[in-house]
């Protein structure tokens, strides 16, 4: 279930009879339509990466303060529990100062780590003060081997449908670490609400959040 988004009105990432065309054309096979939906996407994900860099800092901290406190009343107690979350990127809401509390509250929190191109993530433990290094695209990460499975993950996005299907880099790494892990954690996607899209066209191997935190 989704956060009800804002009231503005977006314009397509290009022209309406692109979508209008890929909604037509039924029988056609995905491998066929993909290569559009895949140019699609990329204009899309470039188009709302600029707005939400162009929100002005303050307002984005402002924003990652209200998705802290629905988070925290969807999760309830933290404590005990494994939180996967991440590090800020590219004006991505900026969730660390809540990653402090849960750890405060008993929780054991994570970030996750890019080990290889078309592989899953792992989840390595962090708590604030641990010592960081550089990973892929120069995203910090935890300086350990150590691995832990999440029971939750708090996953950004750059855009988001009515089906819970998320927008992400193009990468495929969360879908794939979805479905590698021993068990299913609760999924949360993260992102703001003007970011809602009518869709993103999903392909069999997405996998859809299972709750859509926003603001703005």
């Amino acid at each position: 279930m989704s956060d009800t988004p804002g009231d503005r009105t977006r314009p397509h990432a290009s022209p309406p009879c692109f979508m209008h065309e890929l909604d037509g054309r039924a029988g056609i096979s995905s491998a066929e339509v993909w290569p559009e939906v895949r140019r699609w996407r990329k204009a899309t994900r470039d188009r709302l990466i600029a707005e939400r860099l162009a929100v002005p800092a303050a307002e984005r901290t402002h924003l990652a303060g209200i998705i802290a406190q629905k988070l925290d009343a969807l999760i309830g107690d933290p404590s005990g529990r494994v939180i996967g979350l991440y590090w800020p990127f590219r004006g991505e809401p900026d969730l660390r100062p809540w990653l402090a509390t849960l750890h405060d509250r008993g929780a054991m929190t994570a970030l996750p780590v890019v080990i290889q191109k078309a592989a899953p993530l792992v989840f390595r433990p962090y708590r604030p003060g641990d010592t960081l290094e550089r990973g892929v695209w120069n995203i910090p990460v935890p300086a350990t081997d150590k691995e832990i499975v999440p029971d939750i993950v708090v996953s950004p996005l750059v855009g988001f449908d009515k089906g819970n299907y998320r927008l992400g880099y193009g990468g495929g790494f969360y879908d794939r670490t979805i479905a590698a892990l021993p068990r299913k954690p609760l999924l949360v996607g993260i992102g703001y609400a003007f970011s809602q899209l009518p869709t993103i066209y999903p392909q069999p191997h997405d996998i859809p959040m299972d709750r859509i935190v926003t603001a703005g």
